[in-house]
């Protein structure tokens, strides 16, 4: 399937939801690609996951804004990939660096950048442990084990606009 048809395919799922986030986060290695940047060099040509493309594009257009939070001990590498990708103009806020802490320190910074609630935000991850961290703070997070697709894609969607209902409804009582 190809960008175009990712992208189409994408806004209809988003064209299901009411509630959208306000920001979506992306991992990089095993989640917006299929590896780890650490094993690479950088004249290599990266390529994405077959519907991350598609995706990212159906975000841009909803005007839903994008972020990176990676722990990368090659952070250079994953800068260099992003650019060979052209996506770099796609992400609000770009938090790749090595971290002994999950990846709250990722998010922590996100958050000062753009001033969106960790409520607002979906975070898309191949790590158990970031995933657990991360709901911890208000943010909607999905285990990706094959890369972002537009399951997961839906499926992050789904799980999103039940807990932007759930804490809504908690502030009220």
């Amino acid at each position: 399937m190809g960008d175009e048809r990712v992208k189409a395919e994408a806004l209809q799922i988003l064209g299901l939801f009411q509630v959208l986030p306000r920001l979506v986060v992306f991992d990089l290695d095993y989640t917006l690609w299929p590896f780890y940047c650490e094993c690479r060099s950088k004249r290599e040509s990266p390529s994405l996951y077959r519907h991350a493309k598609g995706i990212m594009f159906a975000l841009k257009e909803k005007g839903i804004d994008m972020a990176i939070a990676s722990r990368s001990p090659t952070p250079d590498i994953a800068k260099v990939f992003i650019d060979k990708l052209e996506i770099k103009s796609m992400f609000v806020a770009q938090e790749i660096f090595s971290s002994w802490t999950h990846k709250t320190e990722h998010f922590q910074k996100i958050h000062r950048k753009t001033g969106i609630p960790y409520k607002s935000m979906l975070f898309f991850d191949d790590e158990d442990r970031n995933i657990e961290s991360i709901s911890k703070m208000g943010v909607t997070s999905v285990l990706v084990e094959n890369g972002v697709n537009l399951d997961m894609f839906k499926l992050g969607l789904s799980n999103f606009a039940t807990n932007f209902a759930a804490s809504s409804t908690s502030k009220e009582e």
